[in-house]
């Protein structure tokens, strides 16, 4: 299947090159060119190249379709944007505006022959139909983050985000809008990976839906012989790819749930997005980019906080010792910041003193990558501090794998230190769905103590009413299990070596490897077992297959897995699919082995935005 980050760059550079291929243009002199994206453009290609890697592939400018622009002579225009009406009217505004001699249309999801045909027509109106070079489609509506991990979108998430796929008002046609957005996002990202999966989905939700209009697509794709889109050896391989689609509702306590890992803390905490996070030091604004070329991050993401905490400290004394050594060498050869002597002499010191000016520039990377770290980990810190999130996050984990707790729900709710008024939600709401037979009274006084805080206990009057409907009680395990936690000794190592983290009153919590119910219906599917879940038996469609029988589906091995969900997923889920990979298989699910799990969903939310959307669902039933 490969890696589909890599593919959607690769697609990309392609693009960039004018649709020429990229390996065939080597050692020729490079095109300049203007790229023009939309928003969703746009966040489709800022996680994957860089300003300077757009420069490399000739790309002296890059604009805004909808800003104010002059006009550029000679040199052709990449139009990278979704065949929106809106778009459209600009396009045919450029080319009345005379803006550019060259145009390369690129949209990102397929154009209709309608909208093609009043593009035509604006072409000709301008007379600038012999400047229009190229129309592509180029089935990239989707947002790479990771080798294994892809959302679909950034911009506009109001429109099929949890909220809007379960409001008690919301119409057909809305509906059928959602469902429509979600599968021309998979086919896009099965189009680039050029392979045609098996499809897996509960009975009875958004996921259904989802998977017949996939599947429908998929089969229409495939017999249009003209233009189909997998037509690569890859797509006819004995070994294809499981798509496991889910609803959200399949887990509903995990993204309430406070975390204890380095990137998932980072989302929660500082609203990290598209790989990016920007805070605010000392009143200045810091842009934090967090990607594949970040050797610490790439480490250090999935690690629980003090572990990340400890290994900054040891980065730092290491980049200390480096500089000290290159300060003993200046030194040995009689050289200080005001002299300048020919040290040519001392061949010896000489060499070494070269290697590390040559070292240098990795040295100085190294640094900054760690300032950053520092700063980002501070900020996390801090939080983690003032909210007392490590003493939430282990609560939360010991009512989720159901372990005797030290402290009941409302001594955490009324004790003042612990957290924000949100946070209490959360760690309420994560214990209400976790206990299926929580007594009225307790329930009551819970309630009342979180109103008179002035928390907006929308959010519960919603889940107790999508608790009573998903009969949680029948099946009380298979609500979000986690794996306890234990604490060890203070932070004696980081102490000891004078820390800039003062981790004092902060738990060091090591935390049990368990599968979240995302990862445990995958890991029935990968073994071949159907999953036990309340949502009963799971459909199964194989588009390549006009009739799917009861024996193709039992010989179907699976080695590698797209995980969908419908509705919003989050870095939780992500990392412990992860960790899954590691343990199962002694490899990261983002390097080459005989297995890979791929996470995808319809958009990343942190609990803050997860919340929201439940209070407006909640005000519904006033």
């Amino acid at each position: 299947m490969g890696s589909i980050r890599k593919k959607q760059i690769d697609a990309l550079k392609q693009m960039l090159n004018l649709n020429a291929s990229v390996s065939n243009s080597t050692g020729q002199e490079t095109d300049w060119k203007v790229l023009v994206y939309d928003r969703f453009g746009q966040d489709i290609i800022s996680p994957l190249i860089s300003i300077k890697e757009l420069r490399e592939l000739g790309v002296t400018l890059h604009v805004q379709l909808h800003s104010n622009r002059d006009p550029i002579p000679d040199a052709p225009a990449v139009y990278f944007c979704m065949p929106t009406e809106e778009n459209l009217g600009r396009i045919s505004q450029d080319f009345m505006n005379g803006l550019y001699d060259f145009y390369h249309l690129n949209f990102i999801s397929a154009i209709s022959r309608q909208k093609l045909e009043d593009l035509a027509l604006a072409a000709l109106e301008a007379n600038v139909v012999m400047n229009i070079h190229k129309v592509f489609d180029q089935y990239l509506n989707f947002i790479s983050l990771e080798d294994d991990l892809f959302i679909l979108r950034n911009q506009d998430t109001e429109s099929i985000s949890y909220f809007a796929m379960n409001k008690g008002n919301v119409a057909d046609t809305e509906m059928e809008s959602i469902m429509d957005t979600t599968v021309d996002g998979l086919f896009s990202v099965f189009a680039t990976l050029g392979v045609v999966p098996v499809i897996r989905s509960p009975r009875g939700n958004a996921a259904e839906m989802v998977a017949r209009k996939l599947d429908k697509k998929l089969k229409e794709n495939l017999r249009d012989a003209r233009n189909c889109l997998f037509t690569s050896e890859s797509s006819y391989s004995y070994q294809r790819p499981l798509l496991v689609l889910l609803d959200r509702n399949v887990d509903i306590a995990t993204p309430l749930h406070h975390t204890w890992t380095y990137q998932a803390l980072a989302h929660d905490v500082l609203n990290l997005s598209l790989n990016r996070i920007i805070l605010d030091v000392k009143g200045k604004k810091k842009i934090c980019d967090l990607d594949s070329n970040d050797s610490f991050w790439m480490a250090h993401k999935g690690s629980p906080f003090p572990t990340v905490a400890e290994a900054i400290q040891e980065e730092l004394e290491l980049l200390k010792s480096s500089e000290e050594e290159v300060k003993k060498l200046k030194a040995s050869m009689g050289i200080d910041n005001e002299s300048d002597i020919v040290f040519s002499m001392m061949s010896d010191n000489t060499a070494k003193l070269t290697s590390a000016v040559n070292s240098l520039p990795q040295l100085l990377e190294r640094k900054r990558l760690i300032d950053m770290h520092t700063t980002i980990a501070t900020s996390v810190l801090d939080t983690i501090k003032s909210r007392r999130l490590d003493t939430l996050f282990e609560f939360e984990e010991k009512v989720m794998s159901k372990m005797s707790l030290e402290r009941s729900i409302s001594d955490i709710i009324d004790d003042p230190e612990y957290g924000t008024n949100e946070d209490k939600m959360r760690a309420f709401l994560i214990y209400y769905i976790c206990s299926p037979n929580l007594p009225q009274n307790e329930f009551d006084k819970i309630y009342g103590i979180l109103e008179a805080a002035g928390c907006d206990v929308n959010a519960i009057n919603y889940l107790k009413r999508w608790k009573m409907y998903a009969n949680m009680a029948s099946s009380p395990n298979q609500i979000a299990v986690g794996g306890g936690t234990k604490t060890i000794g203070m932070f004696s190592k980081l102490l000891s070596q004078g820390s800039s983290f003062v981790m004092e009153g902060v738990k060091n919590l090591v935390v049990k490897r368990h599968n979240l119910p995302v990862t445990r219906i995958v890991d029935d599917f990968l073994e071949s077992r159907e999953p036990n879940t309340p949502e009963g038996d799971y459909l199964y469609f194989d588009p390549k297959q006009v009739k799917v029988t009861d024996v193709s589906r039992s010989k179907t091995p699976f080695y590698e897995a797209i995980v969908f969900i419908v509705g919003g997923g989050n870095y939780i889920e992500y990392q412990n699919l992860v960790d899954y990979c590691k343990t199962k298989w002694g490899g990261a699910a983002n390097v080459q082995s005989t297995r890979r799990i791929v996470y995808g969903t319809t958009l990343l939310m942190n609990a803050k935005q997860f919340i929201k959307e439940l209070s407006l669902l909640g005000q519904e039933l006033k």
